[in-house]
């Protein structure tokens, strides 16, 4: 991988993160095009490791955007702040549910539904479910806006726990499942985007930590041991293509947020939801035509 490539994925990575489109997808598609993770296992599991450090890169940036949420929490969890000590709880137990079926199921998943036409089904089922909850919102719009964060029970936050579980699968979008389980559950669109990047921050900061220090089996004995998805990924790429991916997502991700925040408020999902449809239409068309493999 060239370090021009890394800036390209980490680019896709920081924009589509957050965006509820699913990062997965876009970043399958990106290295298909460009031909990274071809031809060799150990090649894949090398841009495989690749595509989830660099959402270190996204992390830090929710981390510097919503600091004052992460300190609050923090001062909450030394009991100084109770609303602080109650949005942890609401992070933790929407975390658990991803956290519990991550371990059971990540390898199947991988293995299973890591290609691309499992990602198109996604992509035009995710982008029908938010055109359905889009009408549902202007069918039953609430007169106060829906409840702010402070309002957020762990019950509430266990329902939007599971529903993160579905993005689980390539395509789907994280962001996507929290965002729309906000909106079900009855937070205002602000409390429901707010939620679901600080819940991303626990849920990828445990992704990302399961690759970095995960084994690889069946490739080369060097690698299977603690730090071997890494170890492997450096060997592939080195350093700089990696802290290129990483910077270059931290400031794309940053500046989609800030942009997210403001645009759902005034305009709301349904343009995402166009959006992956036909991107899930497009990327078909080019695999049937041989221009991308599946």
């Amino acid at each position: 991988m060239e370090p021009w490539q890394a800036l390209i994925l980490g680019v896709i990575e920081g924009i589509t993160e957050y965006l509820p489109i699913s990062s997965t997808g876009h970043l399958i598609v990106a290295q298909r095009l460009m031909g990274i993770g071809m031809g060799s296992v150990q090649a894949k599991e090398a841009a495989d490791s690749f595509a989830v450090c660099i959402q270190g890169g996204a992390i830090l940036a929710v981390l510097g955007i919503y600091s004052k949420r992460v300190l609050q929490m923090i001062r909450g969890v030394f009991g100084l702040d109770p609303e602080g000590l109650r949005l942890a709880i609401a992070i933790v137990v929407g975390f658990l549910p991803a956290a519990v079926l991550g371990v059971l199921f990540s390898h199947w998943i991988k293995v299973h539904l890591f290609g691309m036409w499992p990602v198109i089904v996604a992509w035009i089922v995710g982008g029908v479910a938010i055109l359905v909850v889009s009408q549902w919102k202007k069918n039953n719009p609430r007169r106060d806006g829906g409840k702010e964060l402070n309002a957020l029970t762990w019950q509430l936050a266990l329902i939007i726990g599971v529903l993160q579980c579905v993005a689980m699968c390539p395509g789907t979008s994280r962001s996507l499942m929290t965002i729309c389980g906000g909106l079900l559950v009855g937070l205002s669109i602000r409390a429901a985007v707010e939620y679901s990047f600080l819940l991303g921050v626990l849920t990828l900061t445990a992704a990302t930590a399961k690759d970095a220090v995960g084994k690889v089996k069946g490739i080369d004995p060097t690698y299977d041991t603690l730090f071997g998805g890494t170890k492997l990924m450096i060997h592939e790429y080195g350093t700089t293509t990696l802290l290129v991916g990483l910077v270059a997502a931290a400031i794309s991700a940053a500046l989609a947020v800030k942009w997210l925040v403001s645009y759902l408020q005034s305009h709301g999902l349904a343009c995402f939801g166009w959006y992956r449809i036909v991107v899930g239409v497009t990327v078909a068309g080019m695999i049937l035509s041989g221009v991308l493999t599946a």
